[in-house]
């Protein structure tokens, strides 16, 4: 019963991973805690091992999406690749941070990043790009199916300090850095949303092997639920990226921001009640 259980969660976190560019943790997370922890279906769960389970899922919800958004051409591996180089030793380092949390602890601050990057996005339209960005780094552009070119671009160095922080996020939280690299690619960069997602992905992709990497060295990974969660979040990706193609750019970003607010007020409620 409970590998199905897990096999559907993970399903529904590769669908809302892939769509919304997340990785599919900020799903995984909360939903096995509260089926582990309060309800005992996995009684040997602790924030640690979830941790572990969502970084090793993530590569392959990881892999899936990015094959799938590789078809379309959204995928910007340049740009990802940059960002990876930063996220890397970030993720080292929040695998190592994250040993320190506990279950009430890790609720609540997992639930306060996302409510107020989920903010950050609702006033989006409000803030003007920075265009200092634009003019002292790499330009990049991207023409979508109806034909508007979009520019965006960003300073090397910036991306690169910046995809730092975000891989200690990641590695802290277990989140794949989407819920943070894809508002940032968004709001400080002007990505286009289909762009931010798909190269988001691919970072999750890369950065969650480095991620799985540490947390299998620090014990943290339940191998016995990896099986099921993998093969659910595998296919929810294929899935996901195939309601991205079909959605405009605003209906991207406004299921982002819906999925952020509820775990993130579920997160809080948990860390405090």
């Amino acid at each position: 019963m409970e590998y199905l259980l897990l096999a559907i969660i993970a399903l529904c976190a590769g669908i809302l991973g892939s769509l919304v560019g997340l990785g599919g943790g900020v799903v995984l997370i909360p939903a096995t805690l509260y089926f582990g922890v309060q309800l005992g279906y996995f009684p040997d769960i602790t924030p640690q091992r979830v941790v572990g389970l969502s970084v090793v899922m993530m590569i392959f919800t990881g892999l899936s999406s990015t094959i799938s958004y590789m078809r379309s051409k959204q995928v910007d591996f340049i740009s990802g690749s940059i960002f990876f180089i930063g996220s890397a030793p970030g993720a080292i380092l929040g695998a190592w941070l994250n040993k320190g949390l506990n279950i009430d602890s890790f609720n609540l601050y997992f639930g306060i990043l996302l409510i107020v990057l989920s903010t950050l996005l609702f006033v989006r339209d409000k803030l003007k790009p920075i265009q200092w960005f634009m003019d002292h780094g790499i330009k990049r552009s991207f023409t979508d199916r109806q034909g508007q070119t979009f520019e965006f671009g960003y300073p090397v160095w910036f991306a690169v300090g910046f995809s730092f922080f975000v891989g200690m996020i990641s590695g802290l939280f277990g989140i794949g850095g989407g819920s943070l690299i894809v508002p940032a690619m968004i709001l400080l960069f002007r990505f286009p949303a289909h762009v931010a997602v798909a190269t988001s992905m691919f970072m999750v992709f890369l950065t969650s092997i480095v991620n799985s990497i540490s947390h299998i060295a620090l014990g943290n990974v339940p191998w016995h639920y990896t099986v099921p969660v993998i093969i659910g979040a595998y296919l929810g990706a294929k899935l996901g990226a195939a309601l991205n193609k079909r959605m405009k750019s605003k209906t991207v970003v406004l299921v982002l921001q819906i999925v952020m607010v509820l775990i993130g007020i579920r997160s809080i409620i948990e860390g405090l009640v």
